[in-house]
C-alpha cells in the first residue's frame, strides 16, 4: 500500500480488494520495480556496486534470509538498516496487536478472538514502513526470553488467567518483529544455546515459551551480522544456524583510495563555519585516508580485527578541528590543514586500530606515528620523483629513461641541512610563521614551482612543507617530533655524524639510510 487508505476495519478492508503479502514477497516486489526503474537500491553505499549490492539483491528477489559476515566498519547494519525503503509505505494490522497480525491472516490468540467476536467490524490500525524494523545486538547476557517470550506472572494475576492460558504469554522481540525486518548484530556473541532456538523460527515458524508449543509461523526477513568466525575468541555462529540462513554475503573494505575518500567526505560530520574557515588540500585527505590502508597490511596491526572507516572519518574531523583550533589561537579568518596538523590526527589512530603483540609492545602511540610515516612515504612518490629510484641510479650509475644521469632534484634541499642549517616548525604556528621558515630551505621552493607551477602561495607552502615530511620518511634529512615542533636537521650530523652529504658520498648504500 503507497498511501494511509483510509480504512478502519476488516469489512472495509476486504471490500477494498486488499491481499496478504509476506514480507519477503513484499520487499522483492518493490525491489524488482526499483530495480525496472533504474532507482538506487542502497543510496549512500559506496564501493559495494559491484559486489554487495548485487549479491544483497539477488538474496532479496531470492526471498532470503541474509548474514552480512565482515570486519568492523563496513556498512553491515546500515545495509539492513536501509532495506526499510524496499517495504510498502503502509500495512494495516488488527487494532492492539502486540505481534502486528494481519487482519486477513491472524497468527495471535488476541486476534483470532477478537475477529471471532466483532467480525467485519474489528478495527483495524496502519503502520509505517519506519515501525517494521527490530534490531538486537547479540551480547552474551541476552535470554530467550529477551528474543521469544516468557509467561508474565502480573498478567495472569490481573487477568485472573492460569499458566497454562495462552493470553499469559509475554511476547519477546522477535515475534513483535512479525511482518517486520529483524537484524541480530554479531550473530555469535549469542550463546550457542540461544542460537538453537532460532533454528525452529528459521525453518519451521515454531517458537516454544515455557510449556507452550506455539505455531506461530511468523512472517520476518531476519538479516544477521557477524565478523569472520575466527575475528576473536567470543564465539561463533552454530553451523546448523548457518546453514538455515540462506544467504551469507561477504562485505569488504573500500578497494581503492578514491572510494574510501569519496566514503569519508560523506560521512564526516563538518561543521558549515569549520568548511567555511579550513580549507583541506586533496594531498592532506589523500595522506589520512592512506593510513588505513597501511594499517590493513601493517605487522603491529591485528588484520583479523579490521580498520574501520571511522579511522579516516574522526581523521579528517580531527584535522579541521586542529586547523581551527590554530587559527583561533592566532586570530586568522582563514587557514588550511598543513601536513604538521596532522600530529593531530593522532588520537583518531590510536583507538581505532587492535594492535598484535609486537604492536603493543611498541605502544599505540608509537604505532599511529608509523603508520603516518608510511602513508607520508607511499602518497610522497605519487607527487614528487621517487628519492629511492634516485639513490639506485646514483649507486648503480644507470642513466635515466632520457639517456643520461639525471640530475638530483632534492640535492639543493639536502646539502642546505648538510651545510648545518636546521628548522623548527611549530605545530601551533600561524600560517605565516610556517611559510617564513619554509622559504629558507634553499631549493625547496624552487623544486614544488618547476613541477607545480599552477599553483596558489599556500598550495605550495603545503607541498614544500610535505617535500620536507616527504624526504624524512626517504630517511634523507632527520625528523623529530617534541615539545609541540617538528624540527628537520641534517641526517648525517644528527645521527652519523658523516662529512659530506648523500649524493657525494659514494660509498654509502641505499641500505645505510633505511
Amino acid at each position: 500500500m503507497s498511501n494511509h487508505p483510509n480504512i478502519a476495519t476488516i469489512g472495509q478492508l476486504k471490500a477494498s480488494g486488499y491481499q496478504p503479502k509476506s514480507i519477503k514477497q513484499e520487499i522483492r516486489d518493490n525491489l524488482i520495480q526499483k530495480i525496472q526503474n533504474k532507482q538506487e537500491t542502497f543510496p549512500g553505499i559506496l564501493g559495494y556496486e559491484d559486489s554487495v549490492i548485487p549479491d544483497t539483491e539477488r538474496a532479496l528477489l531470492s526471498r532470503h534470509n541474509i548474514l552480512f559476515l565482515g570486519l568492523r566498519g563496513q556498512a553491515k547494519t546500515r545495509m539492513a538498516r536501509q532495506m526499510i525503503d524496499l517495504l510498502d509505505e503502509y500495512i494495516p494490522v488488527v487494532a492492539g496487536s502486540d505481534i502486528n497480525d494481519d487482519p486477513l491472516n491472524p497468527l495471535s490468540k488476541y486476534a483470532r478472538d477478537l475477529i471471532y467476536e466483532k467480525g467485519d467490524d474489528t478495527p483495524v490500525e496502519w503502520i509505517h514502513r519506519s515501525q517494521r524494523y527490530g534490531e538486537k545486538l547479540a551480547t552474551p547476557d541476552v535470554s530467550v526470553a529477551d528474543l521469544i517470550g516468557d509467561i508474565d506472572p502480573i498478567k495472569a494475576a490481573n487477568l485472573k488467567l492460569s499458566f497454562a492460558d495462552e493470553r499469559v504469554l509475554h511476547y519477546g522481540i522477535i515475534p513483535r518483529s512479525n511482518r517486520c525486518i529483524f537484524v541480530i548484530n554479531e550473530l555469535p556473541d549469542l550463546q550457542a544455546r540461544i542460537q538453537v532456538a532460532l533454528f525452529n523460527i528459521l525453518q519451521e515458524g515454531d517458537i516454544q515459551i515455557r510449556g507452550f508449543k506455539l505455531r506461530l509461523p511468523l512472517d520476518i526477513l531476519f538479516v544477521f551480522t557477524a565478523n569472520p568466525e575466527d575475528y576473536t575468541n567470543r564465539g561463533s555462529i552454530v553451523t546448523p544456524l548457518k546453514d538455515r540462513i540462506e544467504s551469507q554475503i561477504l562485505t569488504h573494505y573500500p578497494r581503492s583510495i578514491e572510494t574510501a575518500l569519496s566514503i569519508t567526505e560523506q560521512e564526516a560530520a563538518i561543521l558549515p563555519q569549520q568548511a567555511e574557515k579550513v580549507a583541506v588540500s586533496d594531498l592532506v585527505k589523500r595522506l589520512i585516508e592512506q593510513i588505513s590502508f597501511e594499517a590493513r597490511s601493517s605487522e603491529f596491526v591485528d588484520k583479523k580485527s579490521g580498520v574501520s572507516a571511522r579511522l579516516t572519518i574522526s581523521a579528517l574531523e580531527n584535522a579541521y578541528s586542529t586547523a581551527e583550533r590554530r587559527a583561533i589561537i592566532h586570530n586568522e579568518p582563514a587557514t588550511q590543514v598543513w601536513i604538521s596538523d596532522l600530529v593531530g590526527i593522532i588520537p583518531s589512530i590510536t583507538g581505532k586500530i587492535e594492535l598484535v603483540y609486537e604492536g603493543e609492545q611498541e605502544g599505540p602511540y608509537q604505532v599511529a606515528v608509523n603508520l603516518l610515516e608510511k602513508a607520508m612515504r607511499s602518497v610522497f612518490v605519487q607527487y614528487f620523483p621517487n628519492p629511492d629510484a634516485l639513490k639506485k641510479r646514483r649507486n648503480t650509475g644507470k642513466p635515466s629513461q632520457q639517456g643520461k644521469e639525471e640530475e638530483n632534484p632534492y640535492k639543493a634541499i639536502v646539502n642546505w641541512f648538510d651545510a648545518g642549517n636546521k628548522i623548527d616548525l611549530l605545530v601551533d604556528a600561524s600560517d605565516r610563521e610556517k611559510m617564513n621558515q619554509l622559504y629558507q630551505v634553499s631549493g625547496l621552493h624552487a623544486l614544488v614551482t618547476k613541477l607545480f607551477n599552477r599553483s596558489d602561495e599556500m598550495e605550495t607552502a603545503l607541498l614544500m612543507e610535505f617535500v620536507l615530511h616527504g624526504l624524512a620518511s626517504y630517511s634523507l634529512i632527520s625528523k623529530k617530533t617534541l615539545d609541540g615542533k617538528i624540527e628537520f636537521k641534517d641526517l648525517m650530523g644528527s645521527m652519523l655524524n658523516f662529512g659530506g652529504n648523500l649524493y657525494d658520498n659514494e660509498e654509502l648504500s641505499e641500505d645505510d639510510f633505511n
